[in-house]
């Protein structure tokens, strides 16, 4: 063990790590220390280069997308302040709104056809297409508060209540889009009961956004035994996003709910055998962000 002022020089004349080496060494008379550190050390000066060429730039593009979601919340600081000094709460559901609009537009180049489908008062009740993760669904209910002026409350699963997961449709479908809602009809009843016309809604590109690790076999077996949503979620891909409403199904006080489930069921298909390439293709859908043709419309 070298003294106090060979330590010191040492410490001088070496790295500030050869020096913590030292230090530590004196407190805890580990020796042991030096050569697990001074491979730390090398590590250091190997490894800092590589990680300032890599992360640095992540953190430009990091920088360059705040900046862009920041101008976007900028262009509507006239509508922003208006509502605050209407209702705070106002204020803060369009500023959340802005925020994951401008993430819609920038990640995905979110579009929304149809909007006009949704009516300016009175309610109705929109079905749509689970993804792995409704993330265009919150896109979509942003889109609707700042075009529209509306507030969209939402139905979900009684899991969801109880722990945080999904739905069958959600865990289980795949890029081949099947529907899986075998012979719920709940909410077909509810729009019966509540006398509103049913939209359907699908976003395209949806399950390329987020995919689900093909485990289906166990992982289904749990959810359908135990309710346990214990399924592996990969992506967050920057896919292109357009979501669709269908024509509004009417209120029919003549049909049943498990009719107007069915018919609900195959008008979201329809708007899936329109405007969905399948099987979904990860590559194709990120393609679209820079070669998009919109048709059929």
């Amino acid at each position: 063990m070298a003294t106090a002022d060979e330590s010191y020089v040492e410490g001088q004349n070496g790295s500030f790590v050869s020096y913590l080496i030292t230090i530590v060494e004196k407190w805890t008379g580990l020796e042991i220390l030096e050569g697990s550190l001074n491979y730390l050390d090398y590590l250091l000066w190997v490894f800092t280069p590589l990680i300032i060429v890599f992360i640095l730039p992540l953190f430009i593009i990091l920088f360059l997308y705040l900046s862009i979601l920041f101008l976007h919340v900028y262009k509507r600081k006239r509508e922003l302040k208006e509502a605050y000094s209407n209702n705070v709460w106002d204020g803060a559901r369009k500023t959340l709104a802005t925020l994951w609009d401008g993430h819609a537009t920038i990640w995905h180049g979110y579009e929304v056809h149809g909007l006009e489908k949704i009516p300016h008062a009175g309610p109705a009740l929109i079905v749509y297409y689970h993804g792995a993760i409704p993330v265009d669904y919150y896109y979509f209910l942003a889109r609707v508060i700042i075009q529209k002026g509306r507030t969209c409350h939402s139905v979900a699963d009684h899991f969801l209540f109880k722990l945080p997961g999904g739905v069958r449709e959600a865990l289980f479908s795949d890029e081949t889009y099947r529907i899986f809602w075998r012979r719920r009809k709940g909410f077909a009843q509810v729009a019966i009961d509540a006398q509103v016309p049913i939209i359907p809604m699908f976003t395209r590109n949806i399950r390329e956004g987020f995919r689900i690790f093909g485990c289906f076999g166990i992982c289904k077996w749990l959810y359908e035994k135990f309710k346990w949503p214990f399924v592996p979620i990969y992506g967050g891909f920057p896919v292109k996003f357009c979501t669709y409403l269908g024509d509004p199904i009417p209120y029919d006080p003549n049909i049943t709910a498990a009719e107007l489930a069915d018919k609900a069921k195959q008008a979201v298909q329809n708007l899936i055998d329109k405007h969905q390439i399948i099987p979904g293709n990860i590559l194709r859908a990120l393609l679209e962000r820079v070669h998009w043709r919109q048709k059929n419309e």
